[in-house]
């Protein structure tokens, strides 16, 4: 490509979308940032705008609009500012655009990123919520226009730099026994039980390893964060929820590791920063450099493994049992999930409540059929429907 590829980062200001444009940045000859979006911190937006001069940017409502389309204008930029989902899935789909960073977390980004995809787009998938939500529809979609999906988790995209080109073939076909998706196990894997009712918001979000938002690192605590990759796992790669296991490696260095029925076992290694999954999306099939330093593994000297302990962790339990269910199940579970961490990050329950009021949505509700987009969201809006009356009935 002649020109720099133009490039939509929905999610801007999180810390997937700031990792995102510190590579863009780094590779100006390459890429151009097209739009960007932002939730709530408009000012970094504003910021964001200023520094990477897009042409598109969009806010949840129209009095954030209009103030930062003032802000901008006062700034002497033509950066057109555009609202809500509406928005969203017009600079997802534009067509001067060439790839999409897919990062907004959660329920919320799943529209935009199959505009993306119906759009033919290159999309750069950090919203793991889009096909854990709608895995059958959203890769039928993927299939149907052509679109390029990469992985940008960096447990998914280990896997997808370990398998050989024609992986989607089935995984038999070229001689995969399993998938392993290694874990760090978060900031509670050695906290003993009974404190874990005890534990705050802010010791939640502290983990050793990663920089990442408020949701995720909670969901990383509680490993709900490997359930969800799991289920991701299993549509990306065309996994049945048995040939994926899941490791726990507190350093975080090997990132996901894939094991053939030949006895070899290929792993991803890398320092824990995911400017090195999103370099390696952005300039698939070729490599750039990510500005992430070289792994030192003297300086590391060890790499640990133990088997995840779902006692502790029945998140990842209930994760594994919608998998096996499919249809509507991960959609509920996902939802549910949403509705309980934020309770936990407001305080209203406790850690451990986080996973009794996912296991009481997903035993309250029957599992149906999901063969529309339609019926995903009625699944998503019965379980916060069900998480809600969860938390009422405790006064919560």
């Amino acid at each position: 490509m002649s020109r720099p590829q133009r490039i939509t980062v929905l999610g801007a200001t999180g810390s997937i979308g700031l990792s995102t444009l510190d590579v863009i940045a780094r590779h100006p000859e390459r890429y151009q940032v097209f739009a960007l979006s932002g939730y709530s911190r408009l000012s970094e937006l504003l910021a964001l705008c200023v520094l990477h001069t897009p042409a598109f940017a969009v806010v949840p409502h129209a009095e954030a609009a209009g103030e930062l389309q003032a802000q901008l204008r006062a700034a002497g930029l033509a950066t057109e500012v555009l609202v809500g989902e509406e928005g969203l899935c017009q600079i997802a789909s534009a067509g001067e655009v060439d790839a999409v960073m897919a990062a907004i977390v959660g329920a919320a980004g799943l529209r935009p990123t199959l505009a993306a995809v119906e759009a033919g787009k290159k999309v750069l998938l950090a919203n793991k919520e889009a096909l854990v939500m709608s895995g059958a529809l959203f890769m039928q979609a993927v299939r149907r226009s052509g679109a390029v999906l990469l992985p940008i988790d960096s447990e998914h995209n280990a896997i997808f730099q370990c398998l050989p080109g024609n992986f989607s073939q089935g995984l038999g076909a070229v001689g995969v026994r399993r998938i392993l998706l290694t874990a760090s196990g978060g900031p509670f894997r050695e906290t003993p039980m009974n404190e874990l009712a005890s534990v705050t918001p802010e010791q939640a979000c502290a983990h050793p390893n990663w920089s990442m938002g408020r949701k995720i690192s909670v969901d990383s605590a509680s490993m709900m964060n490997k359930g969800l990759e799991l289920i991701e796992a299993c549509w990306l790669f065309d996994a049945r929820a048995q040939q994926v296991e899941v490791v726990v490696h507190p350093q975080s260095v090997i990132h996901s590791l894939v094991d053939y029925v030949d006895g070899s076992v290929l792993a991803q290694l890398g320092n824990p920063d995911m400017r090195t999954p999103i370099a390696h999306a952005l300039s698939w099939p070729e490599r750039i450099d990510s500005g992430v330093a070289p792994l030192d593994l003297f300086a590391i000297a060890r790499l640990d493994f133990q088997a995840p302990d779902e006692q502790r962790f029945p998140c990842l339990r209930l994760a594994r049992q919608a998998a096996e269910a499919g249809n509507s199940a991960p959609a509920m579970l996902n939802a549910a999930n949403e509705v309980a961490v934020a309770a936990f990050l407001d305080r209203r329950i406790r850690y451990p409540e986080i996973a009794s009021i996912i296991e009481e949505v997903l035993d309250g509700e029957a599992v149906v059929a999901v063969n529309e987009l339609e019926a995903v969201f009625a699944a998503d809006t019965r379980a916060r429907e069900l998480a809600g009356q969860w938390l009422s009935r405790r006064g919560r």
